[in-house]
């Protein structure tokens, strides 16, 4: 074991050009493959806490409302309404349903607005019945929107999905983006790093040739190659979560979440997830391309 350590170390300082190259390489990947962990568990934090908060709203028909479904100049019907309610209860998808009559609705309105210009804008005949539906699972809409925005006696449907899912879309891209690009970096660190272990076993070709004229093994052969592109990888991977770990805690416990407090937010337990992975992927990369390299090398 003191061979091998003291053979990592020489390789080390004699490959000390390469060394830090593997290292930037590690790093810089490593930190691009973690943040988009860490960007993966922000989305998933967030549908969650406003997929949960969705509501779909039906508007009912007004006399001064036009749709589709309506009749000029005319309110929803008694019947058309029961109908409308009957029809959400009985989909599965809805787990609740909240009747907000017209007074509701303006009384509602004047709270919102209490103090402005608008607050007096509106009477109650102006305003819109409307259902409020709670669904069971805030992704599974669809049946129940079509279902109920033909009907006569619905002004509209509103679902919030419209306007979440094109944000979400987006956030995934770029999650999918930053793993992608540091995927391809990573790519590059390990071939740096067999292309480092090539050039350590070239340098080293007369001391491996004594080594295998006295029988050491392969592996014994081997395990220097190992430690120096380890040691290597764990201090990229190190850089590589105390990055993380200063973005997050700059980009957004001192910053983003002291000013969207009603945002659900990554935090210690998530980064801490994200570097466990950083530190896992830097073993794998540092010690499979050293033994497909080493055995190759070393049959020669």
């Amino acid at each position: 074991m003191r061979h091998a350590l003291s053979e990592t170390l020489s390789g080390l300082k004699r490959n000390g050009g390469m060394t830090f190259a593997v290292i930037v390489t590690m790093w810089v990947s490593l930190s691009l493959f973690g943040l988009g962990l860490i960007a993966a568990q922000q989305v998933t934090l967030l549908k969650g806490a406003w997929y949960d908060r969705i509501e779909i709203s039906v508007f009912l028909c007004t006399k001064d409302t036009r749709g589709e479904n309506c009749t000029p100049g005319q309110d929803v019907t008694v019947e058309q309404r029961d109908q409308i309610e009957a029809a959400i209860k009985s989909n599965p998808e809805v787990d609740a349903v909240f009747r907000e009559s017209k007074e509701e609705a303006y009384e509602q309105f004047r709270e919102t607005y209490a103090g402005s210009a608008l607050e007096d804008s509106l009477t109650v005949d102006q305003m819109q019945e409307s259902f409020r539906v709670k669904l069971k699972d805030p992704q599974q809409y669809s049946g129940l929107v079509s279902q109920v925005q033909t009907m006569p006696g619905v002004q509209a449907v509103q679902d919030l999905h419209q306007f979440l899912d094109p944000i979400f879309q987006w956030l995934t891209a770029l999650q999918w983006g930053t793993i992608g690009l540091s995927i391809l970096l990573l790519v590059a660190a390990a071939l740096q790093i067999s292309n480092t272990i090539r050039m350590a076993t070239f340098t080293r070709g007369r001391e491996i040739g004594i080594m295998r004229l006295v029988g050491a093994s392969n592996f014994y052969i081997m395990v220097p190659f190992l430690l120096e592109s380890l040691v290597a990888a764990l201090i990229g991977a190190v850089l590589a979560s105390g990055t993380l770990a200063f973005s997050v805690w700059f980009v957004i416990m001192e910053n983003a979440q002291p000013l969207l407090q009603g945002f659900r937010w990554v935090g210690w337990p998530e980064t801490g997830i994200s570097m466990a992975a950083v530190v896992l992927v830097a073993i794998v990369l540092s010690v499979i391309p050293t033994m497909v390299s080493a055995r190759r090398y070393l049959r020669v």
